[in-house]
């Protein structure tokens, strides 16, 4: 199937994505959390009172490194485990008031930095960003659900080359 755009664009933009995201957070996390901290704490915020096992599945991480990190942000106050009332065996976390409130404090710093730096790009590219998000939502929800299988399937046999 043809694609409607160069790879060349396609890597540009995941560049730049990613440029984004590292540099936001380097100026905003002043916590001297990870980056797989920082996505755990956002993830678990924005999901409630999760499973362990939903939220290892979620973030893309294996159990082993989930619970360290998950120990790592309880023993910081950001995370309470919380017994499964129905099986004993297994644990739920939430995010605590504080980790609630770092949350909070990170979301409006981060929204804070990106008004500062839009408001200083000309008109016609604060105006191009703009009518791009709906397009970078939609690409952000088709990146949260699972490859279909003949994506997957080429994915795995170009990452062998």
């Amino acid at each position: 199937m043809a694609r409607p755009f160069a790879d060349s664009d396609a890597a540009r933009l995941r560049i730049a994505l990613r440029r984004i995201s590292r540099l936001v957070d380097r100026q905003i996390n002043d916590e001297g959390l990870t980056a797989t901290q920082l996505s755990v704490l956002g993830t678990t915020a924005r999901l409630g009172t999760v499973g362990v096992g939903e939220l290892a599945e979620e973030e893309g991480l294996n159990p082993t490194m989930l619970s360290r990190v998950v120990g790592k942000l309880e023993a910081a106050g950001l995370l309470v485990r919380v017994p499964n009332p129905k099986d004993g065996r297994a644990v739920s976390v939430q995010v605590s008031a504080a980790g609630h409130a770092l949350q909070e404090r990170m979301r409006d710093e981060r929204t804070e930095l990106f008004a500062v730096r839009l408001a200083g790009l000309p008109p016609a590219q604060i105006k191009q960003l703009l009518s791009a998000l709906p397009a970078i939502e939609a690409l952000a929800e088709q990146l949260r659900r699972p490859a279909p299988p003949a994506r997957a399937a080429q994915v795995s046999e170009g990452s062998r080359s």
